[in-house]
């Protein structure tokens, strides 16, 4: 079986749709746990309770790679992102059969994607996206560093990198608005 978070219920056919790649794709893992990740956007997520009016695609906020041994690695880049990003966030995961016309992702372990739609197997729903990481956290599925735990180098990445990103996102007002409010010395 491959997985595939959303926060759309009732999805019968999985369809192709454009992520910050600008390619109308699905994707899936081959680990269930990789793709709790993608019940949340942060970027939504805060633009929403906070009231910003947008219209258009949300931009995404990726903090995660992989290990050596391909588990997902979730990174805290600010204090208490994970809980901010996930708790009390549901959404459901859906599986799907392999087929020949997946392709693998390049450099990102256990990960494909298809270019047609896809029928789904079955669903679970998962009432919060932060219980479940937590949980695949203790099983040692996934690892999670939190803000405090990373280094003065990481952290000095972490700023010079958001103020990159910040300049760069002229044309996303709700990108913008959310590393406004999660990093403030952007403001300054």
């Amino acid at each position: 079986m491959l997985y595939h978070a959303s926060q759309t219920p009732g999805i019968q056919m999985l369809e192709p749709r454009i992520s910050n790649d600008n390619v109308p794709r699905i994707y899936f893992s081959e680990k269930r746990e990789n793709v709790l990740v993608y019940l949340s956007n942060a970027v939504e997520k805060t633009c929403r309770e906070d009231g910003f009016s947008h219209t258009g695609k949300w931009q995404k906020w990726a903090s995660y790679g992989f290990t050596k041994d391909g588990r997902l690695h979730f990174e805290e880049y600010y204090e208490n992102a994970l809980e901010d990003t996930y708790k009390g966030v549901s959404g459901y995961i859906y599986a799907v059969e392999a087929t020949d016309a997946m392709q693998p992702l390049p450099n990102i372990p256990s990960a494909l994607y298809a270019d047609a739609p896809v029928p789904v197997a079955s669903c679970e729903f998962v009432p919060d996206a932060l219980e479940a990481m937590l949980e695949a956290e203790r099983q040692g599925r996934i690892v999670i560093t939190r803000y405090r735990e990373l280094s003065d180098a990481m952290r000095k990445w972490i700023k010079r990198t958001t103020v990159d990103e910040y300049r760069d996102a002229i044309n996303a007002p709700d990108y913008r608005y959310f590393l406004e409010k999660k990093f403030p010395f952007l403001r300054d």
